[in-house]
Formats: structure tokens, sequence, C-alpha cells
């Protein structure tokens, strides 16, 4: 059965490495693969390999508690990061590939400039890691940027995305590239690109005092900024912002339910019962109120959990990313 499940798993690298070619996110030599098949085992590519032209013989099954498999050198030289992603986080695939748009792109940049819905519902804020060697010495640094999104930037380098299937992993890649070339024709239109959504808020914080995460003063807090904000009540009026929405932290029984009325919040329970439940461990709610993390990217990418449809919370997608940018402007100790 786990030969069975070996060459299923290698069919889908092999394919996976094709896919790549045809979309000019992989030339020559570059890049590598990697996938999870069980609790100790994974299957990696071999050093030297081409992705668009893989053969069963250039993918490897290494046993990660195994130190003589680890020390194996046909391995790629990216394997210590692919390893110790999956030492880290419970995802199965894994890609690092080297775009041309997104290298270009943040060679000059530090950060992407989110023109479509699409780029901030499903990247948000893509971490970027400095790189100074052609391969990853310091995969630490990007497990630290994975905590923060499955698709981190390796700058002058490439990219690293992780996900339970290559499919997801690719489709983050193919997004970002895609957002790149959207930026690169918008500057051909206008150099200087503005966008109302993403500008930080203006104004001195309401309140410099730092909470205890998710204490009820702390979302106390959030509940007067949000009433104060002008933006977030005229969206809330126009867009007829009427719901109740949890918050929970995984594991706790923590829960504060907003409920709202045309965009403003009238009332704060502290029950779960409601249409809308947005669930996180803590450390994944720290990167959300620090302003890491959008919970709209958290929830397309697995790291949060939504009772009820994603869909029919986006249609208030304006006025609630709004109301995640006020989250980090109430400090967390």
């Amino acid at each position: 059965m786990t030969f069975g499940k070996d060459r299923q798993l290698k069919k889908e690298i092999i394919e996976t490495g094709k896919r790549l070619d045809v979309l000019r996110l992989v030339s020559g030599r570059s890049g590598n693969l990697s996938v999870r098949i069980d609790e100790k085992n994974i299957l990696v590519t071999a050093t030297q390999a081409a992705l668009g032209s893989l053969k069963e013989k250039d993918i490897l099954r290494v046993d990660l508690t195994k130190e003589g498999d680890l020390k194996n050198k046909r391995v790629t030289t990216e394997f210590p990061l692919h390893s110790l992603i999956y030492k880290n986080f419970p995802h199965q695939a894994v890609i690092h590939c080297h775009p041309v748009l997104v290298n270009a792109y943040f060679a000059v940049y530090s950060d992407i400039k989110a023109l479509t819905f699409e780029t901030k519902l499903y990247l948000g804020n893509i971490p970027v890691v400095a790189q100074d060697t052609p391969a990853v010495t310091r995969p630490e640094l990007v497990i630290e940027a994975l905590k923060e999104s499955n698709l981190a930037v390796l700058k002058n380098h490439g990219v690293v995305a992780m996900a339970n299937n290559f499919k997801d992993a690719l489709y983050l890649i193919e997004t970002l590239e895609e957002t790149v070339r959207t930026c690169a024709v918008a500057r051909l239109f206008k150099k200087e690109i503005l966008d109302d959504l993403d500008k930080e808020l203006k104004g001195a914080l309401c309140n410099e005092k730092a909470y205890d995460m998710f204490s009820k003063e702390h979302i106390q807090a959030i509940v007067d900024l949000v009433n104060k904000d002008e933006f977030i009540a005229e969206k809330g009026r126009e867009q007829d912002l009427t719901l109740q929405l949890v918050i929970k932290l995984e594991g706790h029984d923590e829960a504060y339910k907003f409920i709202f009325e045309k965009g403003k919040i009238i009332k704060l329970e502290y029950d779960d019962n409601a249409p809308f439940v947005i669930s996180a461990p803590g450390d994944v709610w720290k990167l959300i109120f620090l302003g890491k993390l959008n919970p709209f990217v958290a929830t397309t990418q697995g790291r949060m959990k939504l009772k009820g449809e994603l869909g029919k919370l986006s249609r208030w997608y304006v006025p609630f990313n709004r109301l995640f940018e006020l989250f980090k402007q109430v400090k967390i100790k």
C-alpha cells in the first residue's frame, strides 16, 4: 500500500513540475518539490533535476528521522528548508521555484501593491526574506515568514509555497505572478499607483495602552475604535453591514460576538452562537492583531476556521478590511 502511495505522489510531483515549466515559473534545473508521505517520510526532488522533465528516479524518498537519509547528497540543495517546513507545519506539499516577474519585482520593491480584490483575499501581505546566497542557508528565517503566510518571497532568489496539495501551493504562486504582472501593466497607464483602501488610517492612535490579547478590555477597545470610524460607518450604511460575527480563541472559552447593525457594533456578547464564527490558535490571532496577517487570507489559506460561508461574508469585504486595519491600532502586550 505504501508503494502504491509513493507511485501516486511521484506522479503528482512529475505533473506539478511539468505545469511549472509550462507556466514559465521554472527554467533549466532550478526549483525543487517535495510532498509528505506520512509523519516521518517525504518525497523530494534530487539535486540538479529539471522539474519540467522529471523521471521517477529524480524523486527520492527520505526518512526525516534517519541520519543517513538526511545526509543523502542526491537530495536537492534546498532539502534543509523542505525538512524544516515539514517539522514546523502540518502541510503536505512544498514548492520552491524562481518566477521571473516575481523575482524582478521584489528585487526593486519591498512589498506587493494589491490592485485587485483577488490579491487581497488570497495573498494579503507577502513576507519577504533577505537572501544573500544562491541556496537558502538560513531556513529558520523562512519558517518565521511562513508563520505569516503560506507563501514567502526569497529576495533575489525565488518563492516558497506550502499547502495541503500541490494544486493549492501552485495557485498561490500563480496568483502572485499575475499580481506582479498587473502591477507592471498598471504602471504603463500611471506611474504613481494609489489605492485608498490600502492607505494606513490617518491620525494618532486613539489609545496607546497595551492590552492582554483577547481580554475583554482588548476587544472592547476595538469595538470603541470601530464605532468611531467614519469609513466603516459609511460603507456599513451603503452595504447594510448587519450581521452577527464571532471571533474565538481556539482551545479556550473566550468568544466575542459582534452584533453589527448598518456598520455599527450595537452590542458585544460573549457566546459563539452566530451565523459566522472565526476561530484560530493564539499565534495566528497574534499575527492578525499585529497587522501581519489578514483574516480573509488566513481563512483561504486554512490558518483560521470559519463557520459560515466565506462568499457571504466577502460581500462586506471593504468595511471588514478596514476593521482588520483597526485591529492593529489597539496595542497588545
